[in-house]
Parts: structure tokens; C-alpha cells; sequence
């Protein structure tokens, strides 16, 4: 049902211009507000003195006090509506962050290829997130497990719905598909691109974003009964519905491809194949960054609703604004934790290390960002560097392969933050956010029992074995038709090559040396320059 909905920060509640208000909506809160200030041409009557006109005054200015009330109603549902797609623009546009860490991560010959897979992550992610995830994700239910209306946005928009949350959405769908392709780079068929990232945005996201963001998901905090463990999930932007997804369907796909040619030497030592831009990968992680205040922050879906008293300072512009603040601090300190960390162990100042630890931490509070307090923050960006450095060091020991560390920035700083959540809620934050649920529990090192660390633990397990499930099934089957990996002649050569015909930067060989040398008229000695 609606009211339902109106729990999730997740739901947006969308109402027509009315002046019934049946449902209560966290996304248009002012409506309650609007809703509760009436006019009564009988209050008014005894005030106007008795004159003979004083039934029609009354009645006129009752009208006029409605129609100035409708404006406010409409001028915050624009407001709440403009916040909304703006955090879609914002979430949009880590996808440039993510095309540009890709291509700085890869080598230079597998450049056009890696930036490819990720404009049509978005494309194929956008058809079939229309024509069936949405549905799946948002569709409404009674079985708590899969959604089953608004195929192809069908009865858009409604009551329940607008077309701003819709884009909100489809960007995080992307997301998740864009984290596995990094997992897969350099050596994956261009047609397991279009499969994977179709199924993955189509059928196994959303199925995820319904268990634990929609209404009636079965570990959903916004249900009205029967929540799990007393309190649902509480995964307020998706360290395991986006991140654990994406990384755990990468983790699949680079497994069951095996590691890149000349990764790992005959005794199983690892060898670097580091990528050929840390331009570009420095530039994709601010992109990102800017990006994830739309992610973050944009969660709450909607910006104007009071949490205490009428005309009071504290509302939820003010938890918008302390997301935002422990998502800087958790990236902040996971950096500076992997900076130093890395230099104990290697002995160097790496960049791309400092990036994927900013990264980690973001994808580690991306969870509890809207339910922790700024020093927890720090804490959670610290940890997950460690998490990310220990998941790496694993992946050399087993020789696995992930060219971005996807799945191990992803995937285990990703189940870091889910957990983290689970110990460091706060109350006051918890009910505020996730309201009408009286004694839901809380952090369990809040002083809130472990109920929720709990049910967080289920969402680890059941996440897992869901993207094992499916996508390590449609990655084996794809092996299987030798439709996943490209030939070593082939990922020899690079895949700019032998796929996109030519390679995205041009280079002087030294057929063009001569001529280059004639036309700059270099001597050989000068010609040690070129």
C-alpha cells in the first residue's frame, strides 16, 4: 500500500494536485503540513461581526486560502521533484567517473574497447531497466520476493509514482553493471558484455533492490509487519544492493575466465600489468566522488521534510547535509589509511592504490551513511582500507585477476559497510530516517542488541548466493559457448585491434621514424629525442 511506501526513503510517493491526502509520503511532506491547515467558512462566520454579506466574505476568503495553499503544495512538490532528479543527474554522471578509472586502469591497447563496455552498460541497462527491472525492483507485490506492474513504465506516471524516481533508479541499476565489467577487462568477448550487462540490469538487480528497498521486499525496513528480525535491512544507498551485487557478479566472471596472459609467472608469482594512465584514473575518482553526492545523499529522495515542529531549523535538509559529510569523511579516511598503509608495505607512494582506498571507503558507507555519526565515519573509511588491502593480497594468493579491483573494493569493502552499519546506527539517526516502527532496533555497538547485525548478515548471505546463482551460471554458460573469453592471439594484440579496429592513441612505429626524422631535419645524434 501506500502507506507502506511512504516508510522507505527509498519509495517516492508521488500525488497529483488534490485536495485529499490519503496517504502519508516522507517525499512530499509538506502535504501533511498542507493537509492539516483548513478553512471553515463557519469558524470564519462569527468574525465578520454577523453583516448580511458575512456568509459569502467567509466562503471567499476560505477559497482564497486554499488556492495559496495548493501553490505551496505544488511549489514542494517542484522543490522535492528537482532534488530528486538532480541526484539522478548527479548519480548519472558517475558513469564517466567509472569510464575514465576503467580506461586509466587498463593497458593503452584495450583503451577503446573497456570505454565502450561502459557507454553500453548504460545504453542496454536503460532499454531493460524500462521494459522489466523497474517492474521487477518497484512493481509492487505480495510475495515480498520479485515486483509484477509498471512493465515498460505502463500507468506512468501514478500515485505512487513519478518519472524523476524512475532515472533515480536506472542510474543505480548501471552502477552495478558498470562495477562488474572492471572485474572482466582485457579479455572478454564483446558479446558477453551486451548478455551480462542485460541480465544483470534486467532480471538479478532488481530482483535484489526489491528484496530490501520496495515496500513489501521480505528484509525491507519499510514494511508494516513482519520485519526481519524486528527491523529489516537497513542498506540506505546500497553497499550490498549495488556494490556486493556488482562486485560479486565480477568476481564470478574473472573466475571463471581465469586471470589475464602473463598476470601471474609459472610458479604463481604475481607480475603487474598496471594500467597506462594515472591521469585518468585520478580524474575518474573525482568524477566519482562528485558523483556520489547524488548517491548518498540523494537517497533520502526528497529534501523538505521537517522532523520536528512546525517552523523548526532540524529536518531533513540537515541529515542531507550529515550524509554528505560522512560520505567525505569515510573516503577521506580511507585514503589517507591506505596511503600510509601501502607505503609500510611496498615502500611507495602509489596513486591508484590512494584512489581505489578513497573509493573502498565510499563504497563502505554508502550503507549507513544516513544513520552514523561523522567519528563513526572516520572508523568505517579506516577499516575498509584494510579490508581492500587484505582482499588484494588474497586475490595475489589465489591468483585471481581484477584489473580495477572491482571485486575486492567493491565486494568486500561492500559487505564491510553493511556490517559496519549494523554496529555503529544510531537510534535517534535509525528513527528518523526509518520512522513508524517503534523500538526498531539499532547499532549493536550503539547499545542496540544484535538483532540488526542479524539481519545484516542475512543480507551478506542471501545477496551472495542470489549473483552466485545467477550470474556465475550465465558466466559458465557463456564459457561453455566460448562466448566469454577472447584468444590469447588475440588479448596479445589488444582488443582495440583486433575488435574495434585501431588503437585509441596514435603512436610513432618505426616504419614513420625516418620520415620523421627528415621532416624535423634531426641529425642522428638529435634523433635520440624522438
Amino acid at each position: 500500500t501506500a502507506a507502506q511506501h511512504s516508510e522507505s526513503p527509498r519509495f517516492f510517493h508521488y500525488k497529483r494536485r488534490t485536495n485529499k491526502f490519503p496517504y502519508q509520503s516522507k517525499a512530499c511532506s509538506f502535504l501533511l503540513m498542507a493537509a492539516a491547515i483548513t478553512c471553515s467558512a463557519a469558524d470564519l462566520h462569527p468574525l465578520l461581526g454577523g453583516a448580511a454579506n458575512a456568509s459569502a466574505a467567509a466562503e471567499y476568503l476560505c477559497s482564497r486560502f486554499d488556492a495559496i495553499s495548493n501553490k505551496f503544495v505544488d511549489t514542494n512538490y517542484a522543490v522535492d521533484n528537482t532534488y530528486l532528479l538532480f541526484s539522478a543527474y548527479l548519480v548519472f554522471s558517475m558513469q564517466l567517473g567509472f569510464a575514465m578509472l576503467c580506461a586509466g586502469s587498463v593497458r593503452a591497447k584495450n583503451t577503446m574497447n573497456i570505454m565502450l563496455t561502459n557507454v553500453l552498460d548504460a545504453a542496454t541497462g536503460g532499454l531493460f531497466y524500462y521494459l522489466f527491472g523497474f517492474a521487477f525492483a518497484f512493481g509492487g507485490s505480495s510475495n515480498g520476493f520479485i515486483g509484477e506492474h509498471y512493465f515498460g513504465l505502463g500507468m506512468f506516471p501514478s500515485s505512487s509514482f513519478d518519472y524523476g524516481f524512475f532515472l533515480y533508479q536506472w542510474a543505480f541499476a548501471i552502477a552495478a553493471a558498470g562495477i562488474t565489467s572492471g572485474s572482466i577487462a582485457e579479455r572478454t568477448q564483446f558479446i558477453a558484455y551486451l548478455i551480462y550487462s542485460s541480465f544483470l540490469t534486467g532480471l538479478v538487480y532488481p530482483i535484489v533492490s526489491h528484496w530490501f528497498w520496495s515496500a513489501d521486499g521480505w528484509a525491507s525496513p519499510a514494511r508494516s509487519d513482519n520485519l526481519l528480525f524486528g527491523s529489516g535491512v537497513i542498506d540506505f544507498a546500497g553497499s550490498g544492493v549495488v556494490h556486493l551485487v556488482g562486485g560479486m557478479a565480477g568476481l564470478w566472471g574473472a573466475l571463471i575466465e581465469g586471470p589475464r596472459v602473463g598476470r601471474f609467472d609459472h610458479g604463481g608469482r604475481a607480475v603487474s600489468l598496471r594500467g597506462h594512465s594515472g591521469t585518468l584514473v585520478v580524474l575518474g575518482t573525482f568524477l566519482l566522488w562528485f558523483g556520489w553526492y547524488g548517491f548518498n545523499p540523494g537517497s533520502f529522495l526528497n529534501i523538505s521534510k521537517a522532523y520536528g515542529e512546525s517552523g523548526s531549523y532540524y529536518g531533513q535538509w540537515s541529515a542531507v547535509g550529515r550524509t554528505g559529510v560522512t560520505t567525505t569523511l569515510a573516503g577521506c579516511s580511507a585514503a589517507l589509511t591506505t596511503l600510509f598503509g601501502k607505503r609500510l608495505l611496498s615502500g611507495h607512494w602509489n596513486v591508484t592504490d590512494v584512489c581505489n582506498g578513497l573509493l573502498g571507503g565510499f563504497a563502505a558507507i554508502t550503507s549507513g551513511c544516513s544513520v552514523v555519526d561523522p567519528w563513526a565515519a572516520i572508523v568505517c573509511g579506516f577499516v575498509a582500507a584494510w579490508v581492500l588491502i587484505g582482499c588484494n593480497k588474497l586475490a595475489e594468493k589465489f591468483m585471481y585477476d581484477d584489473p580495477l579491483e572491482a571485486a575486492q573494493l567493491h565486494g568486500g569493502c561492500g559487505s564491510w559497510g553493511i556490517i559496519f552499519t549494523a554496529l555503529f546506527a544510531k537510534k535517534e539517526y535509525v528513527n528518523e530516517v526509518y520512522p513508524g516502527i517503534p523500538g526498531r532496533p539499532y547499532g549493536l555497538l550503539m547499545g542496540g542488541g544484535g538483532k540488526l547485525l542479524a539481519a545484516h548478515i542475512v543480507q551478506i548471505l542471501v545477496i551472495s548466493l542470489w549473483v552466485s546463482i545467477t550470474m556465475g551460471t550465465l558466466f559458465w554458460f557463456l564459457h561453455k559457448l566460448k562466448l566469454l573469453r577472447i584468444s590469447t592471439e588475440e588479448e596479445m594484440a589488444g582488443m582495440d585491434l583486433t575488435s574495434h579496429g585501431g588503437f585509441v592513441y596514435e603512436y610513432c612505429d618505426e616504419v614513420e621514424l625516418p620520415n620523421l626524422k627528415n621532416r624535423l631535419n634531426l641529425t642522428s645524434k638529435d634523433s635520440s629525442v624522438i
